[in-house]
């Protein structure tokens, strides 16, 4: 494996943010839900116009994994208004650490945690948050190392499925 080199991405990258969000979602989560459910969401949640939409939004914050010229994984961060529920100001939420399958157990997950973690201190945040789904076992046991705890749930709906999110959060010092 070569290094791996963590990029703030810009509107430039809206492409890439796509494939890889699109691609990563799909490995993750197609064998649990119904073609047309995801089909639906990806169109969605991955429009042009919406990831230019969040691309430009001075509240979210973007980071590219790179091996060489090939994006393998992407972090996706929001403050303030940006946040998808909780809106405190005093956090920053991890909306997505998305990696390649085929890249998975290489540490990039790990990279792009530790790109949260420092962006949090940066912006003296005093916890990040997120939302994963209580059946991604190995996302939950990746935060859990990492330090997360559980405080609630959401739901998420995909479809005509609602899924349960566990709500974990972690202190920053």
């Amino acid at each position: 494996m070569s290094s791996i080199i963590i990029h703030k991405a810009s509107a430039e990258d809206l492409e890439t943010i796509q494939e890889v969000g699109i691609q990563t979602f799909l490995e993750t989560f197609s064998e649990s839900n119904p073609e047309e459910a995801m089909k639906e969401y990806l169109e969605k949640s991955f429009s042009t116009e919406k990831v230019g939409s969040e691309l430009n939004n001075p509240d979210s914050y973007f980071f590219i994994a790179w091996e060489e010229d090939t994006s393998v994984g992407y972090l996706k961060l929001n403050s303030g208004a940006a946040q998808t529920e909780l809106q405190d100001d005093t956090a920053l939420e991890i909306e997505r650490i998305y990696v390649k399958k085929s890249h998975h157990g290489q540490k990039i997950g790990q990279l792009l945690y530790d790109k949260a973690m420092e962006v949090g201190h940066k912006l003296k945040k005093n916890y990040l948050w997120l939302g994963v789904w209580e059946k991604n076992l190995k996302a939950l046991s990746f935060y859990r190392k990492n330090g997360f705890e559980e405080f609630g749930s959401h739901t998420f709906t995909l479809g005509n499925d609602d899924q349960t999110d566990l709500m974990m959060k972690k202190i920053l010092d």
